[in-house]
């Protein structure tokens, strides 16, 4: 079958996106890179299947921790406690067979017990390093907003460039390198807010409610019984990971879906340019360049997780307001008048023309 039969068949079964706008490229070959995804992607369900084990219901949370895996981006849940938000970081990494380390971030916590520091050895007279427990795969920093703010942005350089210096030595974290952080809803009490540049290194803030009454019930019967715990078998190797997350680059997205995605970011930023005048005076500032960058990654994480080939706008819409809602920052006329960053960003989706 020629390529521009392919791509016709394609489109036509989405109805989305018409295949006569597909940008002609003669590298881009969407039955091969279809057989590619099916390969690359098989180790999903297997994932998805053990750690529901351990884990009853919570499929959000559950598809939105994979896709910061698969797209490189770390991710913020917020809940009350008890939600299972600890148990499910340490089951995926135990899932994918890699190196996990929990952090209880405290009011007392300091920046050298994260990251590490210089110790001095008096018999040898100079100064050794004593890693932290930053130098993992995957970071649970548990209750994040707890510790004072000189503490949440020691984490920046490892978040954003994937290092750690301690004194005049910056040693390169292992990849894959993912923070997970937990926070308390920010009305209670001993929380601190984090700093707005460490908010948006995070790709996603998932917000994580109650179970239904049926989860409820099974997770009552899995989990009431003393002295018993289900273990998490390693159904992926981290190499894996590695190697999807190369594959997110092949997946193919139209002129139209990249255009959707830097209009939905900057509605936020001005949106009397997008028929939102009304919200002006409720946005202090909107989402930055790297809520595009996400955007889009998450995106491609999105698609991959359903084994397409392709990115649709409403793999874009599904992610958005995780992408977003922690990006956008509110005035305090919108806080007089009640108004979230979240009805911003969903006035904002439901606005924005949709190609």
């Amino acid at each position: 079958m020629r390529l521009a039969d392919r791509r016709h068949l394609f489109y036509k079964s989405e109805q989305m996106l018409d295949s006569s706008t597909v940008r002609e490229t003669a590298q881009f070959d969407i039955g091969a890179v279809t057989e590619r995804i099916a390969k690359e992607s098989a180790f999903i369900d297997d994932l998805l299947n053990e750690i529901g084990r351990v884990i009853v219901g919570q499929r959000y949370m559950i598809e939105r921790l994979l896709i910061g895996l698969l797209g490189d981006g770390h991710v913020l849940l917020e809940g009350v406690p008890g939600l299972a938000k600890t148990l499910m970081v340490s089951s995926l990494a135990e899932a994918i067979g890699t190196k996990f380390q929990r952090i209880q971030f405290t009011p007392d916590l300091l920046p050298a017990d994260l990251l590490g520091t210089l110790v001095y050895n008096q018999k040898e007279g100079n100064f050794t390093i004593k890693k932290g427990p930053i130098f993992a795969n995957i970071i649970l920093a548990d209750e994040i907003n707890r510790s004072p703010a000189k503490v949440q942005s020691a984490l920046l350089e490892a978040m954003q460039e994937r290092q750690v210096t301690i004194g005049e030595t910056t040693f390169p974290l292992d990849e894959p390198f993912l923070v997970l952080a937990t926070q308390n809803p920010i009305e209670q009490e001993g929380t601190y807010p984090l700093p707005e540049a460490q908010v948006d290194r995070f790709m996603m803030k998932i917000k994580i409610d109650y179970p239904t009454s049926d989860e409820e019930l099974e997770i009552m019967r899995r989990m009431a019984r003393t002295g018993e715990r289900v273990g998490v078998r390693e159904v992926v190797k981290p190499e894996q990971i590695l190697s999807a997350r190369a594959v997110l680059n092949a997946l193919y997205i139209d002129e139209r879906v990249e255009k959707y995605i830097v209009d939905l970011v900057m509605a936020s930023r001005n949106p009397e340019n997008y028929r939102l005048a009304a919200m002006k005076p409720l946005i202090e500032y909107g989402a930055s360049p790297r809520a595009t960058i996400n955007l889009n990654l998450a995106a491609r994480a999105h698609a991959f997780l359903q084994h397409r080939a392709y990115i649709s706008p409403e793999d874009v819409r599904s992610i958005a307001m995780d992408v977003l809602r922690h990006r956008v920052a509110i005035t305090y006329e919108a806080e007089a008048e009640e108004v979230t960053s979240e009805e911003i960003v969903q006035r904002i989706l439901d606005t924005v023309e949709v190609p």
